[in-house]
């Protein structure tokens, strides 16, 4: 609101003469140049599309982080739907979408989804579309006609068909009606755009492959147990009801990351490792060349520049939402100047490295004409000050005039609100002439004493129009020639920046897909340096493969996690491969480093397999496909099984049933769960089946406390299976252990040593192990009789203690009461 005032012969209120003052609505508090913080996003959710059909799968899924459709060219599976299931286990879909016509095979499935109570964190909605939903011409039809902000209106049909057969398989016939039910659905339940008008569409940034092949396939309860992943509560007391933050695991120590979509990719790779030799050696490539010491100062270059690539998915939604913040024009400038920073980097570096080759050509000129226009037209500092887009000088010529006349309007108005005074009552001592956006000019003057009643405020030749903290506001004659030689200026520049910024945003999305390959390019990077960096600090080493190889060969191998927590780490070597020592027993006392040894086993593994450089001296990785664990056991009261219920149905026997010639299985301490004799009845059992397999066995590592596995001979022997220990020496009552593996097996457990270390007394110790050598000798166990004579001297001092407080002059007193109720009982224990 503008106001200026004039008082003849006196100081104007407010004003000094020929001064003039404009003053608007603030606007709310927002950063700084250079301050504008990044909203947190709000929970992404994904929903999942499928279709099945002669033995192929058809999927597709929408992910709302970031706007975009994820579809997996049709793909056979079992009738199990195994890949299906492995698609629902990384995705956790908050939605399956389906037809409602299906056959036996994926209605068992589905029955068996909805009726997963304690599925984590939460069992999906399964959604039932009639078939016709799904055919084959409308899907299509779906697809061509869909409104998509990646594709330039410039295009013609003919030309948006071609563009969209070169990202979607048409030949893919499950594939494409899977992609249509989703769009119907999408369309139906308006996903994100629930409160929009009806006219506004779902945004799709873009089409995206997804493949689930040559991966290797690992449970979520091996990420649990060799603690790849580990979320714990946030300390923070603003975040107890749904903040999670990263414990001391695998993914904690390595994520790096500069930006979300970094440590968002960095996930992702962790739950897909792969067999691909190609794509994996790519990644050590980068690696590798980012730890050459002359590198350092351009991955650190390159790790700053990389901070400022933000959430342009998210932007890009706003925009074809059309709800942009001023902030977000901040955020997308400083991301493309980064990613051509990037671009100019990469360009400096071997070409023969392909990611460096893929930035330097994909990050095209289009970012220089993104960023050139945003800079040219954006006004950040207006801006952020008005809280509303605004525009540079020498846009729009009739921006600018009108911008000039609001800028000129004080001193102009001081003038006029001199004249509209020199007409009004001279009882008036001052009057100003004002500017309201919506409203236009008004002439605004004092209360005075006598205008009590609202008929008092009618004054001749002005229209009075409210009351307004002691000021009157009145529409003249020359406030309504000015509203009519001006306008309302605010809002039409307003509006006149509104469209420009519209332009400005169509501009941005007609080259949405550049912008999508910086934010995928850009986050690989940013992994590849956060693996780095962690190389570098931890001495890690790069593996290499060998397809021919069945199995691994670490040497030197050390715990990623354990070697950070303890003072000093003794390293081990690890061999399987070939047709020996394909089952590897491990005995050893407790507490000698058997788990940790296991674990160090699959981590290691783990990690080639996401190209990642690894703890050991050398590491040759063959083909593993899956990984297998049975270290910890998994308890829960809502499954309503038995700890070794538990152990059996979702560890052991998934290993057993699913385990191959090029899986990696671990097992510790299998059989402790129930009765000693069964326990070891069911390892042996479990090992003999994999034993009778031969060549095909897969690699197993088994840790146990059951030293009668050996000493009753009962796996059979030959080269598949290998007797390690945990070297350890007795030095007079103390045992030293050595922490390092060897050939052999141990000759006792050593639990004593471990009972003095948890602080039981001397004498249950002792006792202890006399129990245990008579139990090992055949003899009958009897009791101590030392121990058996105290108690009885005990017993007795405690019944004389109560006769002497007797009192035998009682009269009350009844003696067959007392023999009854005191002395017999007690007779049992004293005789």
């Amino acid at each position: 609101m503008a106001a200026v005032g004039a008082t003849p012969g006196r100081t104007p209120q407010g004003p000094v003469p020929g001064a003039a003052s404009a003053s608007f609505a603030s606007p709310a508090p927002v950063p700084g140049p250079g301050e504008a913080e990044e909203e947190e996003e709000e929970p992404a959710e994904s929903h999942l599309c499928v279709l099945w059909n002669s033995g192929y799968l058809g999927i597709a899924y929408y992910d709302t982080s970031d706007s975009t459709i994820h579809f997996m060219p049709d793909a056979p599976d079992h009738e199990s739907l195994k890949l299906l299931q492995r698609v629902l286990d990384e995705i956790n879909p908050r939605t399956v979408v389906t037809s409602a016509k299906q056959d036996e095979s994926m209605t068992r499935f589905l029955g068996k989804l909805a009726s997963q109570e304690h599925r984590e964190p939460k069992r999906p909605e399964l959604v039932f579309l009639p078939s016709v939903d799904f055919g084959l011409e409308i899907s299509k039809q779906r697809l061509l006609s869909g409104n998509y902000s990646f594709i330039p209106d410039s295009m013609t049909t003919t030309e948006k068909i071609l563009f969209l057969s070169s990202i979607i398989p048409f030949d893919c016939l499950l594939t494409v009606r899977a992609l249509g039910g989703l769009l119907k659905f999408l369309g139906r339940r308006r996903i994100g755009v629930e409160l929009e008008d009806y006219n506004v569409s779902v945004p799709i940034l873009g089409f995206k492959k997804f493949v689930l092949t040559h991966l290797v396939s690992i449970d979520q309860d091996t990420y649990g147990v060799l603690q790849i992943f580990k979320s714990e509560s946030h300390p923070s007391v603003y975040k107890v009801a749904s903040g999670l933050k990263e414990g001391l695991s695998l993914f904690g120590i390595l994520n790096r990351c500069r930006c979300k979509w970094g440590e968002k990719l960095l996930r992702l790779w962790f739950r897909r490792p792969t067999q691909d030799l190609g794509e994996l050696n790519s990644r050590l490539d980068v690696i590798q060349f980012f730890l050459l010491p002359q590198n350092l100062d351009m991955a650190q270059m390159l790790h700053r520049l990389l901070g400022h690539i933000k959430n342009v998915p998210l932007i890009l939604k706003r925009m074809k939402l059309s709800h942009t913040k001023v902030s977000d024009w901040q955020v997308l400038y400083k991301t493309v100047y980064s990613a051509l920073g990037l671009r100019d980097a990469c360009r400096s570096l071997p070409q023969s490295i392909q990611l460096f080759q893929d930035i330097s050509q994909e990050f095209s000129d289009d970012l220089h004409h993104i960023a050139s226009l945003i800079g040219k037209v954006v006004d950040f500092e207006g801006s952020l000050a008005e809280n509303r887009f605004t525009v540079l000088p020498n846009i729009d010529p009739e921006i600018d005039e009108k911008k000039r006349r609001l800028m000129g309007l004080p001193s102009f108005l001081t003038e006029v609100a001199r004249k509209e005074l020199e007409n009004l009552d001279s009882r008036i001592p001052s009057c100003s002439v004002i500017y309201i956006p919506l409203i236009g000019f008004l002439l605004s003057i004092p209360r005075l004493p006598s205008m009590v009643e609202a008929s008092d405020f009618e004054i001749e030749g002005l229209d009075f129009m409210f009351l307004s903290e002691e000021k009157l506001h009145y529409r003249s004659a020359r406030t309504k020639e000015l509203d009519a030689l001006l306008g309302d200026l605010h809002c039409d520049i307003r509006d006149q920046e509104t469209l420009l910024m519209y332009q400005l945003q169509c501009q941005v999305l007609a080259r949405a897909t550049v912008l999508t390959r910086v934010l995928d390019l850009a986050s690989r990077l940013d992994v590849l340096l956060a693996l780095a960096s962690a190389a570098r600090d931890y001495g890690y080493s790069r593996p290499c493969y060998s397809p021919r190889l069945l199995g691994v060969r670490i040497q030197n191998g050390r715990h990623p996690l354990m070697e950070l927590c303890a003072r000093t780490f003794v390293p081990n070597s690890a061999e399987c491969g070939g047709d020996k020592g394909r089952v590897k027993v491990i005995t050893g006392p407790n507490s000698s480093g058997k788990s940790i040894y296991l674990k160090q086993v699959g981590l290691i593994t783990f990690m080639a397999l996401v190209g990642s450089f690894v703890p050991a001296e050398e590491a040759e990785i063959g083909a593993v496909d899956a990984i297998f664990t049975r270290i910890h056991s998994c308890e829960s009261i809502s499954l309503g099984l038995s700890t070794f219920m538990i152990d059996l149905n979702q560890q052991v026997a998934k290993a057993v049933n699913n385990a191959t010639e090029q899986s990696l299985v671990l097992i510790d301490e299998f059989g402790k769960g129930t009765n000693t004799v069964d326990g070891l009845a069911l390892l042996a059992a479990v090992l003999r089946h994999w034993l009778a397999l031969g060549p095909t066995c897969p690699h197993i590592f088994v840790a146990t406390n059951f030293l009668s596995l050996v000493q009753l001979q009962l796996l059979p022997q030959g080269p598949l299976v290998q007797y390690l220990t945990m070297e350890t020496c007795e030095d007079g009552n103390d045992l030293v252990f050595f922490y390092q593996v060897c050939e052999g097996v141990a000759n006792a457990s050593h639990a004593s040593h471990t009972a003095a270390q948890a602080g039981l007394p001397d004498k249950l110790i002792a006792r202890g192990k006399e129990v245990s050598d008579l139990i090992r000798s055949g003899k009958s166990i009897k009791p101590v009789k030392e121990l058996l004579k105290e108690k009885q001297m005990e017993n007795c001092q405690i019944l004389v203690d109560k006769f002497l407080k007797l009192d035998l002059e009682d009269p009350n007193l009844d003696l067959d009461i007392f023999m009854s109720q005191e002395v017999l009982p007690a007779a049992t224990t004293i005789l």
